[in-house]
């Protein structure tokens, strides 16, 4: 499903003197199959865009008690905003939100703390139950469940009859993840996935949802502070700042962007500082900003000199020389 916001606005505690305006005109469209990357420095207003995408937050026109005022005589009348995940409205109060957030899952920062239920199978079905229109039948229900479950990695018998809180903390977090794609949704949002997880566990859990992008999830959306993360998973990235979109560009682009990162006070990932550092000195190396690609693209650099010189470079000589 394709999302679309265009100047998107949004308060917290407006009419009060604690009002804090989170999101200012903000316009966005995530085309169907991306895998969207989002980002900005804390407070930037990214984690409150992402939670209007399966209505955990909701603009004024979309709640029940909403009532349209009159735009005063003479004042400027605004854009108007546009939220609308597929066929879903989401700034209509009459939209079925019930539907939308089967089809778009919301994954929390430390999801393990989701978990609430006796049982590793109460818990991955409570969704699944819940967004049901009519009731499921039970070995319908044991079959998503299982699916879901061993999806994630977990043996279905070894884990379906123990209580969450017993299990290990990746086993955990498998879990809160299986809870969510048990509805199977065609949008996954997820905040801070990889948070708290060593090299190892980053590795599975995105090589995971590269899995759900590949075989039914059309499309992934995730908020990250790992600079690497993003470069190495996402098509594009949208940068947050003051509750506002500074950029959407690919990661190329916009880790190329050295100083505006330095700016908007976001680290760069390891082979784009490589490729400052070779940047000082006048050497320009354009790659995707991933270790393979930065790789690639320094051999394809070398190899081009080589030609140029009509043999080794001096670093091959240097090489050469040392191993003599």
């Amino acid at each position: 499903m394709r999302i679309q916001a265009e100047h998107l606005n949004y308060a917290y505690n407006p009419g009060t003197e604690f009002a804090v305006q989170a999101l200012k005109d903000v316009s966005l469209t995530i085309e169907e199959g991306e895998f969207f990357g989002v980002v900005g420095h804390t407070g930037s207003g990214k984690s409150t865009f992402i939670q209007h995408l399966n209505g955990l937050i909701l603009q004024p026109s979309a709640q029940k008690k909403y009532k349209p005022k009159k735009p005063k005589k003479g004042s400027p009348v605004p854009p108007p905003s546009v939220l609308k995940i597929g066929d879903f409205d989401l700034l209509d109060k009459k939209t079925d939100f019930r539907a939308l957030r089967s089809k778009v899952g919301m994954v929390f920062q430390y999801p393990e703390y989701q978990l609430f239920a006796e049982t590793v199978f109460d818990d991955v079905s409570f969704g699944l139950k819940n967004f049901a229109k009519e009731p499921l039948k039970p070995e319908s229900i044991e079959i998503a469940v299982r699916n879901a479950l061993e999806t994630v990695g977990l043996d279905y018998a070894a884990v379906k009859d123990k209580s969450p809180f017993d299990l290990s903390g990746g086993q955990k977090r498998r879990v809160a993840i299986a809870g969510v794609i048990v509805t199977r949704p065609e949008v996954l949002v997820l905040d801070e996935p990889a948070a708290g997880l060593d090299p190892l566990g980053k590795k599975e859990l995105m090589a995971l949802l590269h899995r759900l992008h590949a075989d039914w999830c059309r499309t992934v959306v995730f908020v990250s502070h790992d600079m690497d993360e993003v470069a190495q998973n996402c098509s594009r990235v949208a940068v947050f700042s003051e509750g506002s979109i500074k950029y959407t560009l690919t990661p190329q682009e916009l880790f190329s962007r050295f100083d505006d990162l330095d700016a908007l006070g976001l680290e760069l990932p390891a082979a784009a500082k490589v490729a400052r550092l070779l940047h000082e000195r006048g050497i320009d190396i354009a790659s995707d900003c991933t270790p393979d690609g930065f790789a690639e693209a320094t051999a394809a650099y070398l190899s081009s000199l080589r030609k140029k010189d009509g043999g080794c470079t001096d670093a091959e000589k240097d090489g050469e020389d040392g191993q003599a």
